[in-house]
């Protein structure tokens, strides 16, 4: 018997270039679109009246772009949401989620070009919107951004068995390459401005913080961004713990200074926690 299904499209790849004059900005943009809904005979009988083609989603993102801002992505995805929504009868919940990559602008004798830019990396800033016939729910988030303190980081008194051989430091690098998504209220928000105070507390929380361990950090760096940021009902960390390894240099004749690492990839621990009001 048929269970669940689900239909739509990945991997939308949108740039959108606004021109100002001799100014451009630019926005790139991924999204996927999925659909749920009284889609059965499609599976069943091969009846296809009621399913919006996947290529016509992806033709709706590139429309809807011409004609409206792609400023923040969660807006953008509330549009596409409810064009989705309002005109698919047999459609009952649809999702899109949108990832952001990040380009600043090159700069020249200390200014910013007008329309040379450079990749800011592997962080991500995502969106998800989920919508159906009475509602429209707004999440948003970062993926892959990468943060190192040097100090002030620490693991001891851990439980110990005959397999434990970590030893207990009080000074330690503390890196991950941390995802964070958080939940919106239902209120008219500045989603810019929302994500760029998430964002800041995160990482103002992540440097001053006096950790005990990753849990510890990642617990108050989400308490921070729930207090901070009003319009937040829950917020979700993911924070891989990038090991880097004490190289003893003393086999070389030279002292011990806590200064010469070696950083791994694998294996690495992997905490996460979700925070609620």
């Amino acid at each position: 018997m048929l269970s669940n299904t689900a239909y739509g499209k990945s991997s939308v790849r949108l740039v959108k270039i606004s021109r100002h004059g001799d100014r451009h900005d630019l926005k790139d943009v991924t999204v996927a679109i999925r659909f749920e809904g009284d889609f059965d005979r499609s599976y069943t009988h091969g009846e296809n009246a009621d399913v919006l083609p996947t290529d016509t989603m992806k033709n709706t993102v590139y429309a809807l772009a011409a004609e409206h801002p792609v400023d923040e992505p969660e807006a953008f995805g509330a549009l596409l949401a409810r064009h989705f929504i309002d005109r698919n009868p047999k459609l009952r919940r649809v999702r899109v989620d949108l990832s952001e990559h990040s380009w600043g602008r090159i700069a020249i004798g200390g200014r910013s070009h007008s329309h040379a830019f450079v990749s800011q990396g592997t962080e991500v800033r995502s969106a998800r919107v989920i919508a159906d016939q009475d509602a429209v729910m707004v999440s948003a988030g970062i993926e892959d951004l990468v943060l190192l303190k040097s100090s002030r980081s620490a693991f001891t008194g851990f439980l110990r068995d005959e397999y434990t051989t970590l030893a207990e430091t009080t000074d330690r690098i503390l890196a991950t390459a941390m995802t964070a998504t958080w939940s919106y209220r239902p209120v008219e928000l500045d989603y810019n401005l929302a994500w760029r105070a998430v964002r800041t507390t995160l990482l103002e929380t992540f440097a001053e913080h006096d950790s005990q361990s990753v849990q510890h950090t990642l617990h108050a760096m989400a308490s921070a961004a729930l207090d901070n940021v009003e319009a937040l009902t829950s917020i979700h960390l993911i924070m891989p713990n990038r090991h880097h390894l004490p190289v003893d240099v003393s086999r070389f004749g030279t002292a011990n200074r806590n200064e010469i690492f070696v950083p791994t990839d694998e294996p690495f621990g992997l905490i996460e926690a979700t925070l609620r009001r």
